[in-house]
């Protein structure tokens, strides 16, 4: 079966607690049973870490993965500060789209750049949870 996957990076393990304001009030568990539920012909594979070289294996794995259809990345305050993942996206043949649940750019002025949205393919921003399903949506379109 054809897969997605989808990487957060740290902190995202918070979510539906950390600043529900800012990043809503439902956890990635209970969103991811909703995608699993809404795409029933395709497997959504789920990675969440807190460690920056956690991330770029499971991009490696999967960016070669000839079963894995893309990959949605949202690398947390690493998408401001990691070379490395940027180098990681640019190594792998599985397209990546980038995503963060926030408009990064109605934010502090750090989160207004990235090092990984060059080596994506796109990057959806600004749609709370709803960015994963457009990622989903933008891949399953390629």
């Amino acid at each position: 079966m054809n897969r997605i996957l989808i990487i957060n990076g740290p902190n995202l393990n918070l979510l539906g607690r950390r600043e529900p304001d800012i990043y809503g009030k439902i956890s990635m568990n209970d969103y991811m049973e909703a995608l699993v539920a809404d795409y029933p012909s395709i497997e959504i594979e789920y990675f969440q870490s807190n460690h920056e070289g956690d991330l770029i294996d499971t991009l490696h794995e999967a960016g070669f993965d000839e079963n894995c259809l893309g990959i949605v990345l949202n690398a947390g305050a690493y998408t401001h500060t990691s070379l490395a993942l940027g180098d990681a996206i640019r190594s792998i043949e599985t397209p990546v789209v980038e995503v963060h649940i926030s408009n990064v750019f109605s934010r502090e002025e750090v989160r207004r750049h990235s090092f990984i949205s060059d080596a994506c393919k796109g990057v959806i921003s600004g749609f709370g949870l709803d960015s994963y399903r457009l990622a989903i949506e933008a891949i399953l379109a390629l």
